[in-house]
């Protein structure tokens, strides 16, 4: 992984989006020392619409739109309910 600050990343934006783009590297972005943004190849992001794996057997038969019953919701949250 490269590690570079934020005036590196401006002045290099090219180079690093060739690292990225050909040799897969992912490239981290610092400021003052902190990370704050990541460059990565987008064949390594998942599709936010593409369904998880792991979720697959899982059926679930109610309808999400519905509001929850007094009895569906937390105990700690039914006395904000009441208010």
């Amino acid at each position: 992984m490269i590690q570079v600050n934020t005036h590196e990343a401006k002045s290099k934006l090219s180079y690093l989006l060739a690292k990225v783009e050909t040799e897969h590297e992912k490239v981290r972005i610092c400021r003052n020392g902190k990370p704050i943004a990541e460059l990565i190849p987008i064949d390594q992001t998942q599709d936010s619409l593409q369904q998880n794996p792991e979720l697959m057997g899982i059926i679930y038969n109610e309808d999400p739109t519905l509001p929850l019953s007094d009895e569906e919701w937390p105990e700690e949250y039914r006395t904000l309910m009441d208010h």
